[in-house]
C-alpha cells in the first residue's frame, strides 16, 4: 500500500465525471485497496436494511456510495476552484502537497 493519492480524508473535492458530475463535498473516507473515496452528500444510494438495534424498524436508508479517485479533483482552499496537485519538499525537508494553479501549500 505504498501508493499515494492526491486527496485525503477531510479534503473538499469536486466530482469531475460520472453521474454526480459538478457536485462538491468533503471526503469522509478513502478506500485504498479499491482506489475509491466516499464523499459527503454525493453519489447517494438507497440501501434496504433489516431491523437492528440502531434502526428498530429497518427499511430503506439513503447513504453515500464510493466514487473512483480519478473522478475527483481537489478544491484549492485559497481560490475555491478545482486544481491539480503536486508534491514538493518544503523548507523543513518534508514532502507537502501544493496547488498547481496558485503554487500554495495545501495542509
Amino acid at each position: 500500500m505504498n501508493r499515494k493519492f492526491h486527496i485525503k480524508k477531510g479534503d473538499l473535492v469536486k466530482v469531475i465525471s460520472g453521474e454526480s458530475r459538478g457536485q462538491e463535498g468533503k471526503v469522509l473516507d478513502v478506500i485504498f485497496k479499491k482506489e475509491r473515496a466516499i464523499i459527503e452528500g454525493v453519489n447517494m444510494m438507497k440501501k434496504h436494511t433489516k431491523p437492528n438495534s440502531a434502526n428498530p424498524d429497518g427499511g430503506i436508508v439513503e447513504q453515500e456510495a464510493s466514487i473512483h479517485i480519478s473522478n475527483l479533483m481537489l478544491i484549492d482552499p485559497a481560490t475555491s476552484k478545482p486544481t491539480r496537485i503536486g508534491r514538493k519538499l518544503n523548507d523543513k525537508n518534508k514532502l507537502v502537497r501544493y496547488s498547481k494553479k496558485t503554487g500554495e501549500e495545501i495542509k
